[in-house]
C-alpha cells in the first residue's frame, strides 16, 4: 500500500523536474557552454595568429575557433579541443531552443515558422563550427542567426519592451560590425569584437527568453501590424 501511495508522488516530482528542465533549458545550456569554453581556454597550449610562440589563450589575440583545432597554433597537441567541442554543442542546443521558444511568442505565423526552422538549423550548423567545416559553417550559422535576430527585432520594436528595443539594435550592430571585420581581415580587432559579439548576443538571448512573454506581443496582429486601442 505504501508503494502505491508513493508512486503518484514520484511521478508528480518527476513531472515538476521535467518542467523545470524545460523552462530553464536555454539558461542551463548556455551556462554549461560558457563553463566548458572557459575550461578550454585555460588548457589551450598556446599560439595565436599574431604570435605563434605565445603561451596559453589570450582573449585579445586568440579566436574561439583556435580551441577546436586538433593542433594548437604553436604546434602542440590541442588539449582544449574536447572541452570546446562539447561546449559548442551545448551552445548550439541553447540557441536553437531559444529561437524555437521565441517562435511561440510571436503571433505572426510566417515569422514563427521561419524562427522555428532557424532554431532547428542552428542546432546543426552551430555545432559544425567546431569541425573542419568551420569557415563555411560560420557563414551559414551567422547568416541564420542574423535573420532570426532581425525578425525578432522587428517584432520587439512594435512592443512596449523599450529596453529590449535598444538591446536588439545594439546586438545587431555589433554582429554586423564583427562580420565586417571578418570580411576586411582586421584580425587584431576581430579577436576582441568576436568576444564582445558573443557576450552581447548571449545576454540578449537570455533576456528575451526569460524576461519576455507571449502577452508582450499580443498587441501585434498576425499580419505584423500593431493593434490600435479604440474607444467605444
Amino acid at each position: 500500500m505504501k508503494n502505491k501511495e508513493m508512486t503518484p508522488i514520484f511521478f508528480a516530482k518527476q513531472s515538476d523536474f521535467d518542467q523545470m528542465i524545460k523552462k530553464y533549458s536555454v539558461l542551463i545550456c548556455i551556462i554549461i557552454s560558457v563553463i566548458l569554453l572557459v575550461i578550454a581556454t585555460l588548457v589551450y597550449p598556446g599560439g595565436s595568429l599574431l604570435d605563434k610562440n605565445s603561451i596559453g589563450f589570450d582573449w585579445s589575440k586568440n579566436f574561439i575557433s583556435n580551441l577546436f583545432a586538433a593542433k594548437a597554433i604553436n604546434g602542440s597537441e590541442n588539449t582544449s579541443r574536447i572541452w570546446a567541442i562539447i561546449g559548442m554543442a551545448f551552445h548550439a542546443v541553447g540557441y536553437g531552443v531559444f529561437f524555437i521558444n521565441m517562435s511561440k511568442k510571436i503571433p505572426a505565423k510566417h515569422a514563427a515558422i521561419i524562427l522555428t526552422y532557424i532554431g532547428v538549423a542552428n542546432i546543426l550548423f552551430d555545432f559544425l563550427i567546431a569541425t573542419p567545416l568551420h569557415d563555411i559553417m560560420v557563414t551559414i550559422s551567422s547568416t541564420l542567426s542574423l535573420i532570426g535576430l532581425f525578425y525578432i527585432t522587428v517584432f520587439v520594436l512594435k512592443t512596449k519592451l523599450h529596453l529590449f528595443k535598444f538591446s536588439c539594435i545594439i546586438c545587431l550592430l555589433t554582429f554586423y560590425y564583427t562580420l565586417y571585420l571578418f570580411g576586411s581581415g582586421n584580425w587584431r580587432l576581430l579577436a576582441i569584437m568576436q568576444k564582445i559579439s558573443f557576450i552581447s548576443s548571449m545576454l540578449l538571448v537570455l533576456g528575451l527568453e526569460y524576461f519576455t512573454k507571449q502577452e508582450d506581443f499580443k498587441q501585434i496582429k498576425p499580419g505584423g501590424q500593431k493593434i490600435q486601442a479604440t474607444n467605444r
